[in-house]
C-alpha cells in the first residue's frame, strides 16, 4: 500500500502531527511519501527516513500549485491531506488519480471553535455577523461537500459530533486521537508555592484573562508562568499588574514543552479548544492539569482522575480547583501520575499510527 501525505504549511501543529505519524505508518509496512510546502520542511521529513518532496501551494486559488501537486501523487493508494488548503487541492487530485482520500480536520475556525462540544457558547467579541454567516452557511457546507470525496479523520468525538450537526455524512467520519512521544516524567517540585502555567496563543478564545482573574481570587499563593504571544499580550500583562498577580510573560518559547516540566500544574482555561497539545504534553510529563470543559478536552482529562475540569468563563471554579491542588501536593502528584499512565496507554504515536493504518486498509478493501 502506498500512502501520500499532503501538507501545505511551513509549520504548526499539523506539521508536527505529521512528523510523528508518517514514520510510524511507514513502520507498519506501508510505503510513505510526503508532499509538503518547502524544501526545508521536506528535509525535516527526510531526516526521519521519510521520502518527501516540495510542491508549494501558495493560496486557495493557486491553480498552478494545485496542478503541480496533482502530478506528484503518482500511483498512490491513499492520499491523506493535513490542512485546509491541502484538503481542497489534495482531495480533488487524489480522486482524479483514483486513490482513496482521507483528510484530517484538526480544528474549526476560531470564530466558531467554541461551539465544538459546547453548542450554547456565545460568539466571540469583535466578529462580524457576516463572517459568522459565511462560516455557518458557506465554509461548513463546503467542508461537508468535500468530505463526500473521501473520509475525514478528527482527533475528538466532540469534533465529529459537531460535524454531524452540520450536515457531514456520518459514514465518512472517523475519530483517531492524536499521539505524543512521552519522554521521561518530570521531577516533581517539593517546595514553594504553587507554580501554574499556560502555553497558548494570547487570544480571546484561550481564556488567559480568566486564569489571571482566578489567580487573583485564590487563597493560596501562586505564581503564573505564561508561554505564548498574541494580540492580547499587553492587555493581559496590564490585567496581571492591576490585580497584583505574580505573573511572568515569556512570549513565544520555541521549546515550550521543556518549560512545562517546571510547573506544578498546567492550566488550560480555554473558551474553545479541540484536542490541545499542551494538555497532552503536560499529561505525558506527569504534570497535573486543570482545564475547561470545552471541545475534546474531557476526552483527554478525566475529571478527578487524571486532572480537574471546570466550566469555561468560571474564574471562581478555576480558583477553587487551583487552591485544592496548592493545598494537596500528594493529590497533585497522583493526578500527574495517572495522567502520564493514560497517555502511555491511549495517546502514543504508535497507537495513532496503528489506528490510522487500520483505516487505510479498510478503505482500500472497500468499494466506497
Amino acid at each position: 500500500m502506498r500512502v501520500v501525505y499532503v501538507s501545505t504549511l511551513d509549520g504548526g501543529a499539523p506539521v508536527t502531527h505529521l512528523q510523528l505519524l508518517a514514520p510510524r505508518v511507514a513502520a507498519e509496512d506501508v510505503e510513505v511519501e510526503v508532499i509538503c510546502a518547502s524544501e526545508a520542511v521536506a528535509e525535516g521529513f527526510r531526516a526521519l527516513d521519510v521520502r518527501a518532496q516540495a510542491a508549494p501551494v501558495g493560496h486557495k486559488l493557486d491553480l498552478r500549485g494545485g496542478a503541480a501537486l496533482w502530478r506528484r501523487l503518482g500511483e498512490a493508494d491513499v492520499v491523506h491531506t493535513q490542512d485546509r488548503r491541502a484538503g481542497l487541492f489534495g482531495r480533488l487530485a487524489g480522486r482524479l488519480h483514483g486513490a482513496r482520500v482521507v483528510h484530517t480536520l484538526h480544528g474549526m475556525p476560531e470564530e466558531i471553535a467554541a461551539r465544538v462540544g459546547r453548542p450554547e457558547a456565545p460568539d466571540p467579541p469583535g466578529v462580524s455577523r457576516a463572517r459568522l454567516a459565511w462560516l455557518e452557511h458557506g465554509y461548513l457546507p463546503l467542508e461537508a461537500g468535500l468530505t463526500r470525496l473521501g473520509h475525514v479523520v478528527a482527533p475528538s468525538q466532540a469534533m465529529v459530533d459537531f460535524m454531524l450537526g452540520h450536515g457531514f455524512p456520518a459514514s465518512r467520519l472517523h475519530v483517531i486521537p492524536l499521539g505524543i512521544h512521552a519522554g521521561p516524567a518530570a521531577d516533581p517540585r517539593e517546595n514553594g508555592g504553587l507554580v501554574a502555567g499556560v502555553a497558548s496563543n494570547l487570544e480571546y478564545w484561550k481564556g488567559v484573562d480568566v486564569l489571571i482573574a482566578a489567580a487573583a481570587a485564590m487563597r493560596q499563593p501562586v505564581r503564573l508562568e505564561i508561554f505564548g504571544s498574541g494580540s492580547l499580550a499587553d492587555e493581559l500583562e496590564r490585567q496581571a499588574r492591576d490585580a497584583q498577580v505574580d505573573a511572568h510573560f515569556h512570549g513565544f518559547v520555541p521549546d515550550a514543552r521543556s518549560r512545562l516540566r517546571e510547573l506544578d500544574v498546567l492550566v488550560q482555561p480555554s473558551r474553545a479548544d479541540n484536542f490541545p497539545l499542551a494538555v497532552l504534553e503536560a499529561m505525558a510529563a506527569g504534570i497535573a492539569v486543570v482545564a475547561t470543559r470545552v471541545g475534546g478536552v474531557p476526552e483527554l482529562v478525566v475529571d478527578g482522575q487524571t486532572g480537574l475540569i471546570v466550566d469555561p468563563e468560571d474564574a471562581t471554579a478555576l480558583a477553587d480547583a487551583l487552591d485544592s491542588l496548592a493545598a494537596d501536593p500528594a493529590r497533585r502528584r497522583e493526578l500527574g501520575r495517572r495522567a502520564r499512565a493514560r497517555v502511555l496507554d491511549e495517546f502514543t504515536p504508535e497507537r495513532m499510527a496503528v489506528r490510522t493504518v487500520a483505516l487505510y486498509r479498510d478503505l482500500c478493501a472497500s468499494s466506497t
